[in-house]
């Protein structure tokens, strides 16, 4: 495993996908089987690039930052700063991701948070 090298193929996968082009991220960089925690996406490949499609018409602006990658083993995690500016919303999100031997991703979880106008600790959020 070159966890390295899934860290970058994690991020390029939302980077194509948020651009409007999941099959192309799916062609890339996902796996023979692919299974999705999300429970508003469906599971497989299809039910990614359907979801990412119609996300892509209707938040043609949408836009992701990774702001950190972690990695150990088969797992990478990304902590992502997510911008819907049609809604005028933020998210702060965290994808899970697990690769098999070959760096192609077949397994993605995540969570996902708008992002508050304060914080009861003053903490931000990155």
């Amino acid at each position: 495993m070159d966890i390295e090298q899934n860290k970058q193929n994690a991020i390029a996968f939302l980077d194509v996908a948020f651009a409007g082009d999941p099959a192309k991220a799916v062609e890339l960089y996902v796996g023979e089987d692919y299974k999705q925690h999300n429970p508003a996406v469906a599971d497989g490949k299809a039910g990614f690039i359907e979801y990412f499609s119609k996300m892509a018409v209707d938040y043609p602006k949408k836009s992701i930052e990774v702001v950190r990658a972690v990695g150990e083993g088969d797992l990478v995690a990304l902590h992502t700063h997510q911008i819907w500016p049609e809604d005028g919303d933020e998210y702060v999100t965290m994808d899970f991701f697990r690769f098999d031997d070959l760096g192609k991703i077949i397994e993605h979880w995540d969570a996902v948070q708008l992002i508050p106008d304060s914080t009861a600790n003053g903490n931000p959020m990155y």
